[in-house]
């Protein structure tokens, strides 16, 4: 088959409409096919109504494409194009888009599929869909991408940037917007990979004087793209890396931080945890004060209280001579150890059982009380329990004794998950067990000072 896509897209002759025959297993026209489905009746007797023929069709297109039968899917689209001529206006309209969904998609898995058969089939169906260019335009620069055609890619959402069909309506500028964005990141990774060839180049030598000019001149154009983007409001997390990776490169550290802050803090931008981990990230690499950083953070704790940056968050508390940031480090990691997705991680229950310890010693027994008070009714089932202290002894003995410390000192001596680990005997565990019994003797919140 030299065209997969020619062969699925030919219309059938009026000879093969005459002449039925079966399938070959190689090419993809079938003319006794359209036969078989207009055939689809009760009691023998022909179905003709157009309608019904192609949502048959349709039906075993999907059938096919859900059992992964790329070649019966073929064999069905070539009869399912008779949908470009049915008499309902509607139908005509969504039909291109229907036949490019499905035919990209067979394309994609058939074996007998190739690159220039995808690009084929996509020019044609840009051609037969007009309205549908845009989204066509930009996956077909995707299939690119994912084969490793970068410049194929650029020069088609190059085309799709200036392509105007009308009036500019609002989805064609969502469209265009989603191009340019794409087409920026693609600059983008070119630049990236131009930027990781010139730090293995000397510095004193010409080669790196003439990438680095060839760089700004690319890194100016790239940044118009994403700078234009960014500006709309959004999730464009990929795109705000890439610039402010750039920015940074070229020391315009005050540009960066613009952009970061404003996609943090401006009301137009949807609430989204990563716009504040960026700028967290930058700040931390700016060496900014701590303040600033736990201001930044404080905003994540109340959108994603599991982050894995919350541990780092309680650091920064801890050393916060701000006493109301000592009690807020507290509150963090039971709200980190209140998702059953941190059941197992030993820093933060390491961290618990340190800084319980401290606040208990600190005279703060108000503080624990108040974290304690909303999780006693579900905390010792969901973290204590006797099965769980059989279980974490013997998958990990460390997060064991933590966990311990942690229930004696909540529950006190009685509770079954720090008598189970209490009365262990593991040589070089003995000391700690016996600093942990000691511990909940004295400063559990059950029985204070017994």
């Amino acid at each position: 088959m030299s065209d997969f896509s020619e062969e699925l897209i030919r219309p059938t002759t009026e000879d093969e409409q005459g002449e039925p025959r079966a399938p070959s297993g190689t090419g993809m026209c079938f003319p006794w096919l359209q036969k078989h489905i207009e055939t689809i009746a009760t009691g023998g007797k022909q179905e003709k109504d157009f309608a019904q023929t192609t949502s048959a069709c349709l039906s075993l297109i999907q059938e096919a494409l859900l059992k992964h039968q790329w070649q019966r899917a073929a064999e069905y689209m070539h009869s399912y194009f008779q949908i470009l001529e049915d008499s309902d206006s509607n139908k005509r309209q969504i039909a291109p888009e229907i036949i490019w969904r499905l035919g990209s998609e067979i394309l994609y898995y058939h074996p007998k599929s190739s690159v220039e058969t995808f690009n084929t089939f996509a020019d044609r169906m840009k051609n037969i869909g007009v309205m549908n260019y845009l989204k066509i335009s930009l996956q077909h620069a995707l299939y690119l991408l994912h084969h490793g055609m970068l410049e194929d890619a650029n020069r088609n959402l190059s085309q799709a940037e200036t392509w105007r069909y009308g009036e500019k309506s609002s989805s064609q500028e969502v469209l265009i917007n989603l191009i340019q964005a794409y087409k920026g990141l693609l600059q983008y990774y070119i630049w990236s990979k131009k930027k990781m060839e010139l730090s293995q180049l000397d510095e004193d030598d010409y080669a790196y004087n003439t990438a680095s000019q060839n760089m700004l001149n690319h890194s100016w154009k790239t940044s118009i793209n994403l700078c234009a983007l960014i500006q709309i409001p959004g999730v464009w997390d990929p795109f705000v890396k890439s610039y402010v990776e750039m920015l940074e490169f070229y020391g315009d550290q005050d540009g960066a931080r613009e952009v970061l802050t404003n996609y943090a803090y401006d009301e137009k931008f949807p609430s989204n945890p990563n716009a504040h981990i960026y700028l967290y990230n930058f700040l931390k690499r700016e060496k900014a004060p701590r303040e600033k950083l736990i201001s930044v953070l404080k905003i994540l704790y109340q959108i994603v209280p599991s982050h894995k940056l919350m541990l780092e968050f309680h650091r920064l508390l801890r050393k916060s001579e701000n006493e109301e940031h000592h009690k807020l480090g507290l509150e963090v990691l039971f709200g980190v150890l209140d998702f059953a997705g941190c059941t197992k991680n030993i820093t933060a229950w390491k961290y618990l059982a340190k800084y319980l310890r401290q606040t208990l010693m600190g005279s703060h027994l108000a503080w624990v009380q108040e974290e304690w008070n909303s999780r006693k009714n579900w905390w010792p089932s969901f973290h204590f329990s006797y099965f769980w202290a059989k279980s974490d002894w013997k998958e990990d003995k460390a997060l064991a004794c933590e966990k311990a410390l942690v229930a004696g000192l909540l529950l006190g001596k009685g509770c079954r998950y720090f008598r189970n680990i209490s009365k262990q005997d593991h040589q070089v565990l003995k000391k700690k067990i016996k600093q942990m019994k000691k511990s909940v003797k004295k400063y559990s919140i059950v029985n204070p000072g017994l």
